[in-house]
């Protein structure tokens, strides 16, 4: 560009900010406040997707513990301990709740699922979840027998709180994720 466009345009600027009212060309040349506006625009949605990542770590951290909560009590089932200590379905998952501390409300969230099959082609385990994205309790405790195959799964339907910045994580009704661990493996021949 040369530079009798340049001066041209600048002409043209400063016309147009002579007309402008007087606190609208203050306004322009003042930068005091610049930085704080900023701020206030950017912290927002800073700390909303800071807060989603933790709380997607969170759950992933929540499934490794439930995943260990599985390994760990289906331990007792592979070892026939559940079977020869008479544990039924409430018993087993008190001894579920005992390997999970802390993390979860065992008492009324977690949901266990023990299914016993003749061989590995046969095992077949459909959702849990309905077509709504609602838990179908129809969880039932066979523990079976020495050399039989059994599927050990747990449960816990997790709340998810930033929904809005986080909506892939969600897979069920009641903004909820249901948290799933299975284990399975052929009884020992105890």
């Amino acid at each position: 560009m040369d530079s009798a466009k340049i001066f041209t345009a600048r002409k043209m600027i400063l016309r147009m900010r002579r007309k402008l009212p007087k606190f609208v060309r203050r306004f322009t040349r003042h930068q005091r406040g610049a930085a704080a506006i900023e701020f206030a625009l950017v912290i927002i949605p800073f700390m909303a997707m800071l807060f989603a990542i933790m709380e997607t770590a969170i759950v992933f951290f929540a499934t490794q513990v439930l995943e260990t909560a599985v390994a760990d009590s289906a331990r007792l089932i592979l070892t026939g301990q559940a079977q020869n200590g008479g544990y039924d379905k409430t018993s087993f998952k008190t001894a579920v709740c005992a390997r999970i501390t802390g993390l979860f409300d065992c008492a009324n969230g977690i949901y266990v699922d023990v299914r016993t099959f003749t061989d590995f082609s046969s095992v077949s385990m459909t959702s849990p979840l309905d077509g709504s994205g609602t838990l179908v309790n129809n969880f039932v405790y066979q523990p079976g027998g020495p050399g039989q195959i059994v599927v050990v799964r747990l449960f816990y339907q997790w709340p998810i709180y930033m929904q809005i910045w986080n909506p892939q994580l969600t897979n069920m009704s009641g903004n909820k994720r249901l948290l799933v661990a299975t284990a399975a493996f052929r009884n020992e021949p105890y």
